[in-house]
């Protein structure tokens, strides 16, 4: 299995930790960093891709099978002002 996030330190400890952990053996991390991934996508062909930001999604599912992950900060709900 390869794990490629963009997150880079400290968060890269926490996810090899949580997967150790669960005894998920991973062959390869990626540690992006933020960085765009859309080149690395296409490139990489993963099996499946999964980001919590609706606008990677949106560009990384032109390449490869794709998944939101509604969670954080950025798929909060906000108040509707009529």
């Amino acid at each position: 299995m390869a794990l490629v996030t963009a997150r880079s330190a400290p968060a890269h400890e926490r996810a090899i930790r949580t997967l150790m952990a669960w005894s998920v053996a991973v062959d390869e991390a990626m540690f992006l960093g933020g960085k765009d991934k859309t080149a690395f996508l296409a490139e990489f062909r993963p099996d499946i891709f999964f980001d919590d930001h609706v606008r990677n999604c949106e560009t990384a599912s032109q390449l490869v099978a794709t998944g939101h992950v509604p969670y954080g900060i950025n798929n909060e709900c906000r108040p509707v002002l009529h």
